[in-house]
């Protein structure tokens, strides 16, 4: 595996200029590729669909919704019971049912990690990527890749075999590179 710097760009043209501009700059050709990345949620890992089967942040939501069926189940019951002289005992179960339901789902979206650090997502469009062998051609990849337009600038490990980034992953969280580099 060697290093790969890659650059986000939002026109054909631009990825154009840029393939030249890196081979000006002296990247084989054979080490440099394009593609388009497609949105979050959309490169089709599943037979289904979709790139995962849970989404992520979602490990917990099981136990708040058991937790909040639990709950809402005993407050719907209790409820319905307060109605049983109009109702009958159906209220009650009528109650525990709903109240189990939306407890449910209360306790669900309670679980969710919004406050977790989520990783940085790999946004869609054009993509150009050089592999490089040591520290100078990282740097001259960088520049010429941010003079050329490029933007979200990454750093990535694998291999580019004839143009064609062969083991690249949409999904892995990109590793950006400082502005100050």
């Amino acid at each position: 595996m060697t290093t790969i710097i890659a650059g986000r760009f939002a026109q054909q043209d631009a990825v154009q200029h840029a393939i030249a501009a890196l081979e000006q700059a002296g990247a084989p050709p054979a080490q440099i590729t394009s593609f388009y990345v497609n949105p979050a949620g959309q490169h089709d890992q599943y037979p289904v669909g979709g790139d995962r089967d849970e989404s992520p942040g979602a490990e917990d939501v099981d136990k708040g919704s058991v937790a909040g069926m639990g709950v809402g189940g005993a407050a719907g019951a209790a409820a319905g019971a307060a109605t049983a002289p109009a109702t009958g005992p159906l209220g009650a179960v009528a109650g525990a049912l709903v109240g189990a339901h939306i407890g449910s789902l209360i306790g669900s979206l309670s679980q969710t990690d919004e406050d977790k650090d989520i990783p940085p997502v790999r946004q869609s469009g054009m993509l150009v990527a050089v592999s490089v062998t040591d520290a100078e051609e990282e740097r001259r990849a960088i520049e010429t890749l941010r003079a050329a337009g490029g933007t979200c600038l990454e750093r990535a490990q694998g291999q580019i075999v004839d143009g064609d980034w062969i083991d690249f992953d949409p999904l892995s969280s990109p590793d950006f590179v400082s502005a100050s580099k």
